[in-house]
This record gives C-alpha cells, sequence and structure tokens, in this order.
C-alpha cells in the first residue's frame, strides 16, 4: 500500500476571535472539531502546516497547533498585525510577503475554509495570480451537509479566464515576448548594435510615448516603427505609414488631417486623414525632418491636444493615435538652423531609438543573407569565403536596402552558389561604378555623356554618401567631405 503524499498546509486561524457584525451566527456542533483538525484526520496528509493568525487569536490558535502536533510533523504559528480581518486591503498587504516566502514550495495546499470570508477571498486572489502556487481546498462543515458526507473535502478550481492572474502577469508577458520577439520579424540579426536597439525597443513598446526613430537611409526605420506598433497595447489598432518628403505642404495637410467638401478644387467629398484612419492605433511619420513649416504647427497641435481639424474645416476631431517619427536627417541641426520647431522636436524626441547602419553590424550579414533569400523564395545560398570578405568590406551607403537587392540579383542572374564574379561592380571593387567595365558588349549611352555631366553626377553622389554616411548632418558631412558648410547647402539645394 503507498503512502498519501506529503504536502505543505497554509490556513488561517481566527479561534479566539470576537463575532463580526453580520457575521453568520452557525453554532459548531460538539462533534465537530473545525476544517482544518477534519482536514488533517480526512484528507492529505503534510509534513508541514504554517497557521496564520491575528494577535487577539493568537492565544487560541496556540491551541490548535498543539492539536495539529499529533498529525503534521512540523507546525509553524505565524502572527499577523490584523486589526480587522474583515479588512481586504490589510490582509492582502500581511499575506502577500507569506506567499512568496512559501512560493518555493514543491506541493502546497491553502485551506479556505479557516479564516473571514475576506481572507478567504484574498487566498483566492493570491493563489489565482500565481503569487501562492498551491492547491486550493474546501472542508465542508458537518452541520450543512449530510454525515458521513462523499465528498468532505473538495479540491477549488475556478478556472475563469480573464481572472486576476491575466492582470497581474500582463506586464511581465508583454516584457519577456517583447524581449523575444524584438529580433524576429523584420529586424534580424544579433550583433551588439542590434542587441542595443532591441533592449531598448523592448522598454519603449508598451509605453504609449511619441518615439523619434534615427538612422540612415536603407537602415530599416520603418521596420523598428512596425515593431514598436506590434510590441505595445495598440497591436490591435492600424499602423499607417507616411513619407512627409513626398508630398508639398498643401497635399500633405489634406493626407495628413484630412479635408472637408468644398476645401479646394477638386475637394468633392469629405475625406478623412491618416490621423483618423490610425485612430487607436500609431502613425508613421517617415522623413519628418521634410515637414513644411506649416504643417509642422498643425502636428504639433495635434500632439498637445489630441485633436485634429480637417483642411477647410472648423470642428476638433478627438484623436487617439501614437506618432513615431522617423528621420536621416540631424534634427538638433536643424532647430539650431530654424528650419524645424523647437516645440516640435521636444514633443517627437520622448523616446529616441537609432538604428545602426550595416557597416557596424556586418556581423549579421549571414543571417540578414539567409532572411532574404528565404523570403524570395531562392533555394539556400552558398557564398564562397571570397564573396564573404567582400560583403563585409563593403561600406554599404544603402544600408540594409542595398544589401537585399543584391541578395535578389543573385536568385536572378546567379546560381546556388555565389563567388566574387556574381557581386555586384561596386561590392567587388569597393566603389560605385559609374559605367561599365570594358568588354566585347557595346558600350552604353551612359559611357558617352559629356564629362561635366559625368563630373556632376560622382559629386552629386559622394554628397549623398556623406550625408548618409553622418545621417544628414551638414556640418558632419561638408567636414567630411573637405568643403564649406555653406558650399555643402548650396550644391545640395541644386
Amino acid at each position: 500500500m503507498h503512502a498519501a503524499p506529503v504536502r505543505h498546509l497554509l490556513t488561517w486561524s481566527d479561534r479566539g476571535e470576537p463575532r463580526r457584525q453580520g457575521a453568520p451566527r452557525h453554532e459548531r456542533p460538539a462533534r465537530d472539531e473545525g476544517p482544518v483538525l477534519r482536514l488533517l484526520r480526512e484528507g492529505e496528509r503534510y509534513a508541514a502546516a504554517t497557521v496564520v493568525t491575528t494577535e487577539a487569536g493568537e492565544r487560541r490558535a496556540q491551541g490548535l497547533v498543539a492539536e495539529m502536533e499529533s498529525l503534521v510533523e512540523e507546525v509553524k504559528l505565524v502572527t499577523v498585525d490584523v486589526p480587522d480581518p474583515s479588512d481586504h486591503a490589510r490582509v492582502f498587504e500581511v499575506l502577500a510577503p507569506l506567499a512568496r516566502e512559501l512560493s518555493g514550495r514543491d506541493s502546497l495546499d491553502v485551506l479556505l475554509s479557516a479564516g473571514t470570508p475576506q481572507v478567504q477571498t484574498i487566498f483566492v486572489v493570491l493563489v489565482k495570480a500565481g503569487l501562492l502556487p498551491a492547491r486550493m481546498l474546501q472542508v465542508l462543515p458537518p452541520a450543512l451537509v449530510p454525515d458521513p458526507h462523499p465528498e468532505a473535502v473538495r479540491e477549488v478550481v475556478l478556472d475563469v479566464e480573464g481572472f486576476p492572474e491575466i492582470r497581474a502577469l500582463r506586464e511581465e508577458l508583454v516584457r519577456l515576448r517583447a524581449e523575444v520577439r524584438s529580433l524576429g520579424g523584420g529586424l534580424v540579426g544579433d550583433s551588439a548594435p542590434m542587441a542595443t536597439l532591441a533592449r531598448r525597443l523592448t522598454r519603449v513598446a508598451p509605453s504609449d510615448l511619441p518615439v523619434l526613430v534615427l538612422g540612415e537611409t536603407g537602415t530599416g526605420k520603418e521596420l523598428v516603427a512596425r515593431a514598436i506598433h506590434e510590441r505595445s497595447a495598440r497591436a490591435a489598432g492600424p499602423f499607417v505609414a507616411e513619407s512627409c518628403g513626398a508630398l508639398d505642404a498643401g497635399v500633405l495637410a489634406s493626407e495628413l488631417f484630412g479635408h472637408e467638401k468644398g476645401a479646394f478644387t477638386g475637394a468633392l467629398s469629405r475625406r478623412r486623414g491618416l490621423f483618423e484612419l490610425a485612430h487607436g492605433g500609431t502613425l508613421l511619420l517617415d522623413e519628418v525632418g521634410e515637414l513644411p513649416p506649416r504643417v509642422q504647427v498643425s502636428l504639433l497641435r495635434v500632439l498637445q491636444e489630441g485633436v485634429i481639424r480637417r483642411v477647410g474645416g472648423e470642428d476638433a476631431v478627438p484623436v487617439d493615435v501614437r506618432v513615431i517619427a522617423a528621420t536621416h536627417r540631424d534634427l538638433e541641426a536643424m532647430v539650431a538652423e530654424g528650419t524645424f520647431r523647437q516645440d516640435l522636436y521636444y514633443r517627437l524626441n520622448a523616446a529616441t531609438l537609432v538604428v545602426p547602419p550595416l557597416r557596424e553590424r556586418v556581423g549579421d550579414l549571414e543571417q540578414l543573407v539567409s532572411h532574404f533569400a528565404q523570403s524570395s523564395g531562392d533555394a539556400p545560398l552558398v557564398l564562397t569565403p571570397a564573396a564573404w570578405a567582400a560583403l563585409r568590406s563593403h561600406a554599404w551607403p544603402g544600408n540594409v536596402r542595398e544589401l537585399q537587392a543584391e541578395v535578389a540579383r543573385w536568385g536572378i542572374f546567379g546560381d546556388e552558389v555565389v563567388d566574387v564574379d556574381d557581386l555586384s561592380t561596386g561590392i567587388r571593387t569597393g566603389a560605385p561604378v559609374l559605367a561599365p567595365e570594358s568588354s566585347g558588349a557595346p558600350a552604353e549611352v551612359a559611357a558617352l555623356r559629356p564629362l561635366r555631366d559625368q563630373v556632376a553626377e560622382l559629386e552629386t553622389l559622394a554628397i549623398e554618401r556623406a550625408l548618409a554616411a553622418e545621417a544628414g548632418n551638414i556640418s558632419r558631412a561638408a567636414r567630411v567631405l573637405g568643403i564649406d558648410r555653406n558650399t555643402l547647402k548650396r550644391k545640395r539645394r541644386k
């Protein structure tokens, strides 16, 4: 015959407590020795037990402990400072630390039948919140049930979806899921710069603050914005993106805030803007550094007041939108120049994430190549050591976007094994190519253009690469190029 398993019992004792107003007045029959002793005689065997009581009930509880010692190897009495056992808040305050102390027990039972209803309620909350990993037991009183009762000791199971355990663990669950997924999906790589980005993204995403995402062109700023949205409480809402540099001021205002019928020529009906479409979700304003001054003012008003006004309209329309702004430009320098509003910059810059350029995370190249090849449905690619060496030494001015295009080209023109000869000329040589290599094929028309045109094209390319390398900072790019800052500004405008 197998012995019953030994467990640890947690129970409350209110022996000797004065009866509270409104408490039931059931008189315990002489044959009823109470739920705790009935459990020990009719239920499980316990190696240890913890009895909790108040100062008022301590003397009578000591008598209970003495009776329990003949049935349990080790009994501990814990006296807590609870003047009123019907005070839910105070009972929780003293039981929560005890629950943490006992949470390491492998086998723990908590008896719900002893103590005030408030004590029993707190035990249920602690168990269902995952703070007290225990079975909940109920001992049925003989005065209320037939004797003998077929099931005098019951396990209480409350399988209620959305019970306090969900609320208690939600924040931890969101954090852990975000940490696990932050490098998944579109964000690929486990290099040190990407690990730093992942940690910051994990902390930022659950909040509702505006986020400023900085990074060179092609680094994947929109992917970061989508990751923030997917890991936030707004994940079930819409994600809407718009490039601020693609439209002029009038069209951009209409796109963002909507317009009323007749607001301008061609406005034949009311149209909702992107802020209204993103209500309850996230709006990404890409290339926010290109915002015209008039639209900057309107955006600041939305961030401050949480309302928009459609173009041509007078009514304020409430919107609940989290704004993520992205840019490759140096907004601080633009603020100093007076081309970007300082108050808007501070509103957008509640939290900042910097997306590293590919040249600073070359350790992620293998993962990225594999990811892009799988995404396009191509067969697994094998690169020769020489090809990998060329990829690692390349400056990647176009960042991840350039690598994605390169991998796509291999799938079209290359074989399963990629060698140096299969790489783009710029990657093989480490420099951009403006004319095709000499071969037996006819030269392209581009090779026959006037010299000044080719020089101008090379100058434009050099300026673009310098600005990309310096994240849009005109002063630093000018120093790299060895020219005056105003000269660079003039050439850039041209």
